[in-house]
């Protein structure tokens, strides 16, 4: 069955890039299509609760610049913001600020909503339409097809997404979400590179378990900054401090006796990880010298008991990130509310794409990875499928 409107574009994913893809296609005059598997979750913050910092704020401010969504949305949800390198040349200052997922999410979901030219709906995505080497529309899991111009598949780690946690592991596009298996398996059937990548994020603890007493506060700077060219300082909600805390010999032991149950140092995981973002057993072998790592206690949001502990990104099993978590200062009782988990998921080689980003599988077939997709937004009209 077709739906009985075609569109100019439909975006496949309503992450960070896809919520941006369908923005800018709409604004664009483009007749757009959000496909989501679950518009509740629409701008969800998968891992850490924080926009812009060193290498990602300037990025932020370009998207913004081109009339982006996420400055825009951080201003309205931001509970901390700071300028890191502060202290040195404009060159290589950015801007960071800590959010509150909840007002995040809804920012994100009230501007696709109120956005003219877009259409949300909510199915997961089993496979493409090809006519004539063209990507023509996408089907989803009830079997209704949807006829477009273009398709940018925004689909994160959600391809074939697999959860470790130890040496456990299972299907799972992210904490509480299912993977989009059949659509890995449809486009890995296509002549195109497929590898794996993996990620990881740090256990959740519960706030009411930590001694705030004997750490240091970190506070938001005075004036508060400020994300989006057309942002103001009192958009922004309640401020609250973070927290910071070590690592120590005593965590470093606990890592390095359990080794042989990471299921990156085991052989069980395959993907290759983010080069800025190590695990923490990464760093305590790859930083042997090291007696203590900076940990930060990021608070999630304004009505949740919920802290980030930005520093532990892990996959060794519970126990040990309780133990891991338990040896740090003020930590000595915390209880772990959700575990840390590595996830593996397809990503498509992008050294198979033209100058254009266009593929070489299709005539007007374009493969985007992450954070490419706004630059090539410009191109949509002559567009038939990407991927980020």
């Amino acid at each position: 069955m077709f739906y009985q409107d075609p569109f100019d574009v439909i975006i496949i994913g309503g992450g960070h890039a896809g919520t941006e893809a369908a923005m800018a296609a709409a604004r664009m005059g483009q007749q757009t299509l959000l496909l989501t598997h679950n518009i509740d979750t629409l701008g969800q913050m998968s891992c850490n609760p924080a926009i812009g910092g060193i290498g990602k704020g300037h990025l932020v401010k370009e998207v913004d610049a081109l009339g982006g969504l996420m400055a825009k949305a951080i201003d309205q949800a931001g509970i901390q913001f700071r300028i890191l390198n502060a202290s040195k040349g404009p060159a290589v200052r950015a801007t960071r600020a800590q959010a509150d997922r909840v007002l995040y999410r809804q920012a994100v979901r009230t501007a696709l909503e109120n956005q003219p030219n877009l259409m949300i709906f909510q199915q997961a995505v089993e496979d493409l339409i090809v006519e004539n080497d063209r990507v023509v529309g996408a089907v989803t899991q009830m079997g209704l097809k949807f006829r477009a111009k273009a398709v940018v598949l925004t689909v994160g780690t959600f391809l074939d997404g697999k959860i470790h946690i130890g040496l456990d592991n299972y299907s799972g596009g992210r904490a509480g979400d299912p993977p989009s298996i059949p659509l890995s398996r449809r486009l890995r059937e296509l002549p195109l590179r497929v590898s794996r990548l993996k990620t990881g994020t740090p256990p959740r603890i519960d706030a009411r378990t930590i001694d705030f007493s004997v750490l240091a506060q970190q506070h938001g700077d005075n004036p508060m900054p400020v994300f989006s060219f057309m942002g103001n300082a009192s958009q922004h909600p309640q401020q609250v401090p973070c927290y910071i805390t070590h690592t120590n010999e005593k965590t470093h032991d606990v890592i390095r006796n359990n080794l042989d149950r990471s299921p990156m140092y085991a052989g069980v995981i395959e993907g290759i990880g983010p080069r800025y973002c190590p695990s923490i057993e990464d760093k305590v072998m790859r930083f042997a010298d090291r007696n203590q790592h900076q940990i930060f206690l990021e608070p999630e949001g304004l009505t949740s008991n919920e802290i980030y502990p930005n520093g532990i990104s892990t996959s060794l099993p519970f126990d040990v990130q309780m133990q891991i978590v338990r040896s740090m200062q003020g930590m000595e009782n915390a209880k772990i509310v959700r575990p840390g988990y590595a996830i593996e998921y397809d990503f498509f080689d992008p050294r198979d794409l033209k100058p254009t980003l266009e593929s070489n599988l299709f005539t007007a077939c374009s493969l985007l990875v992450k954070s490419t997709v706004l630059p090539a937004m410009k191109r949509l009209r002559r567009r038939a499928c990407s991927l980020v």
